[in-house]
């Protein structure tokens, strides 16, 4: 990707001020009624959120799903892991409210971090691999509510666009408590913003692919590596028919 223009930085800095004009309003609303509204009856707020996220950023969006996706099961979405804004980019492809993995250093973001410590977002510590006691409980919970799981089994942002290794932690949980898991693939984001800068790049085109959903009860421990390939194998084809289509242009 070519280096960014004094032009790229004038439109980047533009499309962070009216990102930020949208973040403080709309997450500090949902901040106030959830002291009096739980987080999963103001999901039509949340996705009006991360819908304007996204199209703040210059993006145009769109989103497969699999037909096998049940709207009224819940589930883990894996997706992999590109920039901050990831999970805006999938959220609004299916009906189901998600509850987050996210690190827990992101905890300390102002407002963003405030805002997911209060939905009860799931704190991960780096290192953790998402597989403790504590993240297995809060994961339960939010089960047995009916709430779905949103994890980025990479455990960090891609820095060349491709799918990286996944951590197994967060599969060993999914099968202890019988959470089938749905492959998500994010094609596009990486031209919008990559990791290791802060300049958005308008024009581009974000797809979201929903993959056909894996069970996981009954997986003994030996079989959680073919778990993970089996999740992991739909994203990386995604990703790299994207990247194979996009050199050949």
């Amino acid at each position: 990707m070519r280096e960014p223009t004094v032009r790229d930085r004038a439109v980047s800095t533009l499309l962070w001020g009216a990102g930020i004009s949208w973040l403080v309003p709309v997450m500090g609303s949902m901040m106030a009624l959830q002291t009096i509204v739980p987080a999963d009856r103001l999901d039509w707020l949340g996705r009006l959120y991360s819908w304007g996220q996204i199209a703040l950023t210059g993006s145009r969006w769109r989103a497969e799903v699999h037909p096998d996706v049940d709207p009224h099961r819940p589930y883990m979405f894996c997706q992999n892991h590109v920039n901050h804004f990831d999970h805006c980019t999938m959220y609004r492809a299916t009906p189901h409210f998600k509850q987050g993995l996210e690190l827990d250093e992101h905890f300390r973001y102002p407002v963003y971090g405030w805002f997911m410590k209060q939905r009860g977002t799931i704190p991960v510590r780096r290192g953790s691999g998402g597989q403790t006691p504590e993240i297995m409980a809060r994961m339960r919970r939010e089960r047995d509510r009916g709430h779905s799981i949103l994890t980025f089994p990479e455990g960090t942002r891609t820095r060349d666009g491709r799918v990286g290794p996944f951590h197994k932690g967060a599969f060993f949980i999914a099968r202890d408590l019988g959470i089938p898991i749905v492959p998500v693939a994010v094609t596009g984001m990486q031209e919008v913003m990559r990791a290791d800068s802060w300049i958005i790049r308008p024009g581009h085109t974000v797809r979201v692919f929903c993959e056909r959903p894996v069970e996981t009860a009954g997986i003994p421990d030996e079989g959680i590596p073919e778990l993970v390939e089996r999740v992991r194998e739909p994203i990386r084809r995604r990703v790299d028919e994207y990247w194979e289509k996009s050199e050949g242009l």
